[in-house]
């Protein structure tokens, strides 16, 4: 194809060694208005391995769609730049923060559906995110339903091959992902695999619900106090208690302290939290909390591994066994 070019407008997002611009296009194969997220190119090496990482995810509608980068020389600096979808929509965490106090709950469902659809890919061509949080999950118009946004994976900058080890501090800890969406086993054990996203989105979806983090970690803090804490006590998030039975059985399953009992993002995908499609629901008022009939079902704890699963046949409904329940 022709060179195509493009015309930086104004600055939509910052990071630590990056800015992000919309640009407009002037090439039929490219959408008239794109982001770029720009480098000095001495400093752009997590961007160009994401330009390597996205060009791998491209099949997934849930992953934020690349099409292509280039060099340029802007004020005699050399510049990297990434060609990157534009999600009018803003963050997550920018809808999270103008709702006042949390989604609701038909919201959060129809979002962590199609997280866990783009996470299950991510884990599939062999890669973790890492960094999971409403800061790097963006928000486009769904073409499905008007008015109505999809959520899309976005900023894969940390990203790394599953099974890679990683390099760790002395102390055995390693920042490589912010630390109220850090799993345990990340802080204590320097392990970053797909279960390390679960926890993750465990921890975005009490956002989602609360409109606050799901630890409480106050700006004055100590970090490592903080993550000495999650990674060598037995605690876990507290579970909001206006969420559903079935969102509140969703969370037990993805804050398992135990990685090797966590759920999977192919295994969340069935649960009754995201399972059932309410794209339809408007999210009134009648149908806020609303619960899946229980009449038909009987209420069991969700396995914790694949032995757990009921035989085949019988009609019975997945669900923790949570205190008041």
């Amino acid at each position: 194809m022709e060179k195509a070019t493009w015309i930086r407008g104004k600055t939509i997002g910052r990071g630590s060694y990056s800015v992000v611009s919309l640009a407009e296009t002037n090439h039929h194969l490219l959408p008239p208005v794109i982001a770029v997220k720009s480098s000095d190119y001495s400093m752009s090496g997590s961007i160009q391995e994401e330009r390597k990482i996205l060009t791998q995810l491209q099949d997934c509608p849930q992953v934020i769609h690349c099409y292509g980068d280039d060099v340029t020389v802007e004020d005699g600096f050399i510049i990297y730049n990434l060609w990157l979808e534009y999600a009018s929509g803003g963050s997550l965490h920018d809808r999270i923060v103008r709702s006042g106090g949390g989604l609701p709950e038909s919201e959060v469902r129809r979002y962590t559906r199609s997280i866990l659809r783009g996470l299950s890919h991510i884990h599939k061509c062999g890669f973790v995110h890492c960094d999971l949080k409403p800061e790097n999950l963006l928000l486009v118009p769904s073409s499905s339903s008007k008015g109505r946004s999809s959520v899309k994976i976005a900023d894969l900058g940390l990203s790394k091959r599953v099974g890679e080890d990683m390099l760790c501090r002395e102390d055995g800890m390693l920042l490589r992902t912010t630390p109220l969406y850090a799993a345990p086993e990340s802080i204590k054990c320097c392990l970053y695999e797909p279960c390390s996203d679960i926890w993750s989105l465990g921890c975005t979806v009490i956002m989602m619900i609360t409109g606050k983090p799901a630890w409480d970690f106050p700006p004055e803090a100590d970090v490592d106090l903080f993550l000495n804490k999650i990674g060598n006590n037995p605690v876990v998030p507290e579970i909001p208690e206006k969420l559903s039975i079935e969102g509140k059985d969703f969370l037990n399953l993805c804050l398992i302290r135990d990685e090797t009992l966590r759920w999977t993002a192919d295994m969340l995908l069935l649960h009754p939290f995201v399972s059932v499609d309410d794209e339809n629901d408007e999210g009134g008022e009648e149908t806020k909390g609303a619960q899946v009939e229980t009449g038909k079902f009987e209420f069991v704890q969700s396995p914790r591994q694949v032995f757990d699963f009921p035989p085949c046949g019988e009609k019975t409904r997945i669900c923790a066994e949570l205190p008041g329940f």
